[in-house]
């Protein structure tokens, strides 16, 4: 794609951002602790039951020492009503690592994060992108979706994982400010780049998109 039509994207998208911003409390801090937590709650769970869980285990344990020091059945009491048994031990054992391995910091490196228990790609790349504003792209399902789209590319279950595709999205992240743009791309994908019936007339990136207004997409 050309570095104009890149730079227009950029700019469309992060006003559009600005303007249909949707508030979560772990979008208003850099802290790389809080932005963890959110992460690890965020997992296959609806953002909207996660806003409680978040503000409850954050004011409650406002430090990986803070969890370290607890007694796991603190943990428990708080995210089992939830039904999130399977991260209660998770989040135990990886404060444990982070406290042991890197002084009780969340590591800025991606290898180092990756290192720990319940880590993975996308978790290490939000991080980093929203908690030191690395150019981090974030693949998840409604990222995926968008930049097959907009460059008219096929998409299944295996484009997260094949090389070209990835390209494709590190070609469309803005590198300038990529915690904004992704935002911004993860509430266009909840808002109006929809699965089955995408909003194209709403979007603001349409004129740019090679699938816009086609029936299947």
């Amino acid at each position: 794609m050309k570095r104009e039509s890149l730079a227009k994207i950029h700019s469309l998208l992060l006003q559009w951002g600005k303007d249909n911003f949707r508030y979560y409390p772990w979008r208003e801090t850099k802290d790389p602790y809080k932005i963890l937590i959110a992460e690890i709650l965020l997992h296959r769970t609806r953002a909207d039951q996660v806003v409680p869980l978040y503000q409850k285990f954050t004011l409650r344990f406002p430090t990986i020492r803070a969890i370290v020091e607890a007694d796991i059945d603190e943990i428990k009491e708080l995210l089992a009503s939830a039904g999130l048994f399977w991260r209660i031990d998770l989040i135990y054992r990886m404060a444990q690592d982070i406290e042991s391995d890197f002084n009780g910091r969340i590591p800025e490196d991606k290898q180092d994060l990756l290192s720990l228990p319940g880590v993975g790609n996308y978790i290490a790349s939000a991080i980093r992108c929203f908690a030191w504003n690395h150019p981090e792209i974030l693949v998840d399902t409604n990222t995926v979706r968008i930049t097959g789209r907009i460059f008219g590319t096929k998409v299944n279950d295996g484009s997260r994982r094949q090389k070209q595709f990835l390209l494709k999205m590190e070609e469309l992240l803005d590198r300038e400010n990529p915690a904004d743009f992704n935002f911004a791309l993860l509430d266009l994908g909840s808002k109006i780049c929809l699965s089955r019936e995408p909003l194209c007339e709403k979007c603001p990136i349409s004129s740019f998109c090679k699938s816009a207004f086609q029936k299947k997409i």
